[in-house]
């Protein structure tokens, strides 16, 4: 029923449609119920736990390649990229601060020069947006969060592997007990 819905409404076929929710059920994001379709996921500690614990490994392994492999204009990139993401604060579009998060995050995706790294890190993308927009509601967390982005820059420019890897580490644990708190008063 969901299926022609969505179909009819994007005027397009319902086998778009059907590929588009098995792909987010893979992702984790939409759970099948036998005779009455798909729904939205909910959010759970477990889900939460499971999906950060792989990105801290990716992310971590991601900033210690960065210190090695980062140029000049990746560097730049990265000042630019948490000066957006600082300038988006004010706003109450949290779409768009996630989407300047994202952006500072890529810079170091893109500096590892590992093709294998980013696509395991973009399959994860659409799992770890929602508990990044979760985080960004919390406007209190702000200024921690500037705080680590600049010192993840720091250790990148001065190539020092250990407190890079350290920070980021540290940077996506504040995610979770964030998000899982917040899970918890709901």
């Amino acid at each position: 029923l969901m299926e022609i819905q969505l179909a009819n409404k994007l005027g397009v076929s319902r086998t778009p449609i059907r590929e588009a929710i098995r792909k987010l059920e893979l992702e984790g994001l939409v759970l099948m119920i036998p005779r009455k379709g798909a729904e939205v996921a909910e959010i759970t500690e477990k889900n939460l736990r499971d999906v950060l614990e792989v990105r801290c490994a990716l992310e971590e392994l991601a900033v210690q390649l960065a210190c090695d492999r980062i140029n000049q204009e990746e560097i730049h990139e990265l000042h630019a990229a948490a000066a957006r993401f600082e300038q988006m604060f004010d706003s109450d579009d949290i779409t768009s601060i996630a989407q300047a998060d994202e952006a500072f995050h890529d810079v170091i995706f893109q500096a590892t020069d590992n093709e294998r790294l980013i696509q395991l890190l973009n399959n994860l993308r659409e799992q770890m947006y929602r508990y990044r927009v979760e985080y960004l509601k919390k406007k209190e967390c702000y200024p921690q969060l500037l705080r680590e982005h600049q010192a993840i820059i720091e250790a990148i420019e001065k190539s020092n592997k250990e407190t890079a890897s350290e920070i980021m580490g540290q940077h996506i644990e504040n995610q979770v007990t964030a998000v899982t708190d917040s899970l918890r008063h709901k």
